[in-house]
This record gives structure tokens, sequence and C-alpha cells, in this order.
């Protein structure tokens, strides 16, 4: 199989059921922007590893699951119209596991009292980066889900990653022993 196809040569592509539409289409935004988060966790749970082997198992874990499930985030966001194949929503048990691990992650850590500011050590930026990719997935999925019939777990599950990175990098904060730098106006 051939990497490229030269039907996109064109500015157009294909969604989930063969419905041709303009690369810039509201689903082809989302589910690219959730594909950029995708790498972006991939290269944050490298990262974890070369800078914290010890801390990284479990969260590298997550990660990995984490990706799969922004997987079946980007097949919901692409489903075309018209579509007879069926792309399952993200169950009810996943958004559960994943407002677990926040919890797990919030309680490692001392209450917030002030809007932190992203930095202190390169994986805990890291942390901050796909953050704020997974909320221009969500803002992204939002506007194409206002447009389009698309199933609103994928738009769930982006929402509670976002607190899932956040509280992911608080716990690294602290384990890493890195000084977190709150916003004082």
């Amino acid at each position: 199989m051939k990497l490229y196809t030269k039907c996109g040569d064109n500015g157009k592509t294909s969604l989930i059921g063969g419905e041709r539409v303009p690369k810039y289409d509201l689903r082809v935004e989302a589910y690219g922007t959730v594909d950029e988060l995708t790498a972006h966790i991939a290269l944050l749970g490298d990262t974890l590893a070369e800078q914290c082997a010890e801390c990284s198992g479990e969260w590298r874990e997550d990660l990995c699951r984490i990706n799969s499930l922004l997987m079946s985030v980007e097949a919901l966001l692409a489903v075309g119209k018209g579509s007879e194949t069926k792309v399952q929503p993200i169950g009810q048990e996943s958004i559960l596991w994943i407002e677990q691990r926040v919890d797990c992650l919030q309680a490692q850590t001392r209450p917030i009292t002030r809007f932190t500011i992203p930095g202190g050590c390169r994986v805990v930026s890291l942390c901050h980066v796909c953050r704020t990719v997974c909320r221009r997935a969500e803002r992204c999925a939002v506007r194409a889900a206002d447009n389009y019939d698309l199933d609103c777990s994928a738009i769930i599950l982006l929402n509670r990653l976002s607190d899932y990175l956040y509280a992911l990098g608080r716990v690294l904060t602290e384990r890493l022993q890195v000084e977190e730098i709150e916003w004082r106006p």
C-alpha cells in the first residue's frame, strides 16, 4: 500500500463513509487537532521516561490508554454524512476512568489557591502544551458538533483530558521538586 494516493491533491479528503469534503472542513480541523494532541502526548510520555524514569510507569500507561481513546475520538469526529459505518462512542467507563485518574492525581497535590504559570522543567511544560492543545481540540470539536451530527462523548473526553493533563503537571512539579510558579497579578 502506498502512503500517497493523490486523492487529496485537489484540497479535498474523505471522511468515514466516503463523503468528500474540503481539508478545511470543521470535522477535519477537529480530528486533525486531536491527531496533533496524540503526537504531543506521545512526546510527553517519552520525555517523562527520560526525565523521571522511576515515576513514569503508571503515567505512561495512562498516556498510552489516553492515546488509544484519542484515536476513537478522531474516528468519531471523522464520520461523514450518510455513513453506514458505526463508530462506537466513548463509553461511560472511559469517562469515569479519566475522572478517577484526575481525582487520584489531585489527591497527591496541595489544593489550588492561585492560577499557575506553565514551566519549571521540560516535562511539566509539556503537560501544559498538551493541555492547551487539548483545549484547542475541544473547541474545534464543539464547532464541528454545532454544525454536524457528531457524538458528544468525544467532547466530554477532551474536556476531562485537559483536567488530567493539568493535574499531571502539578503532580510532576511536586515529584520533581520544581517550583510551582503562581500567577500574582
